[in-house]
């Protein structure tokens, strides 16, 4: 399933699910078959299995036994951040040709590294499909681009081994780790990665079902219609079991949190010259089977 937060003219957050070029509102499927079902995306994953059966049922039933309303075309409604996760956790130099440009360009260590790089996002980053990204001037004159596959925990993950991971991934999505590159304080990330609006989100979740093989998708990222990044997910260091088993060594995963696996090569920084983002551009980020999540860049001050 595709699923997603939309809106209409009310601009009131739905749940829906998208079927092509249209969304179904599944608040409204449900009350027209007496059904009770969570009226967000975080609220259906903190409710488990039952509750997405409980999806999959709605809409595996006739059309016509929808209720008139409750199916809208695509372009008619406006997609908004899946949701705010409880915590994103990034995953910095995790494809080897990354790990070349840092090095070259930002001062990161030569050596792949040995285990996973960690940092994180503050919910307060997360932004949906066509919001701004912020650019601030006064902060950053190096606001960089990073298209990443997004990991959705299902179910609480604690010290879980390897071979254990799948149980605990509910979908997929796709994050943009934007990165003001002269914003890292003595190795930190947080600042340079966690100003508001850095973290774009959507513009779908798909359910792990939906993808065969999460480690062989085409990613790529477009810069006003350029293409800046292109590459494919099998060119992880650190897979996604390995990175599950990792951060749940320590942290408790819990369900509605979000992993960024990772950006490849061709961000703005490793470019020769540097390349940066500026008020006005729009970006792109796009996943094999999960979409195209775009943002435009705008003037914060």
């Amino acid at each position: 399933m595709r699923l997603v937060t939309f809106t209409l003219d009310d601009a009131t957050p739905r749940l829906g699910a998208q079927l092509g070029e249209r969304v179904a509102d599944l608040a409204a499927l449900a009350g027209a078959a007496g059904s009770d079902l969570p009226t967000d995306l975080l609220g259906l994953i903190r409710a488990g299995e039952g509750a997405v059966d409980a999806v999959r049922d709605l809409l595996g039933r006739a059309e016509s036994g929808r209720p008139s309303g409750a199916v809208h075309a695509l372009a008619e409604v406006s997609l908004r951040t899946p949701f705010r996760p409880g915590k994103i956790i990034g995953v910095g130099l995790n494809y080897v040709e990354h790990v070349a440009e840092s090095h070259r360009s930002l001062d990161t260590d030569r050596e792949v590294p040995d285990r996973p790089v960690l940092f994180s996002k503050p919910a307060t980053a997360v932004t949906g499909p066509g919001q701004p990204i912020l650019h601030n001037a006064d902060l950053t004159k190096q606001l960089d681009w990073e298209c990443e596959l997004a990991v959705v925990i299902g179910r609480p993950a604690f010290r879980v081994r390897e071979e254990d991971a799948w149980q605990h991934v509910f979908g997929y999505s796709i994050v943009n780790d934007v990165s003001a590159r002269d914003q890292r304080r003595s190795g930190q990330w947080f600042f340079s990665k966690g100003q508001d609006s850095y973290a774009p989100f959507g513009p779908a979740v798909v359910t792990a079902d939906e993808i065969a093989d999460p480690h062989d998708l085409d990613l790529s990222l477009a810069v006003n219609g350029e293409t800046k990044q292109d590459s494919n997910t099998r060119y992880m260091l650190f897979r996604i079991p390995r990175l599950i088993a990792d951060i749940s060594s320590g942290v408790t995963l819990e369900p509605g949190d979000v992993i960024a696996t990772g950006s490849p090569s061709g961000v703005g920084a490793g470019m020769v010259p540097p390349q940066f983002l500026q008020p006005g551009d729009l970006v792109e980020a796009t996943i094999q089977h999960i979409g195209t999540l775009a943002n435009p860049v705008v003037d914060a001050r």
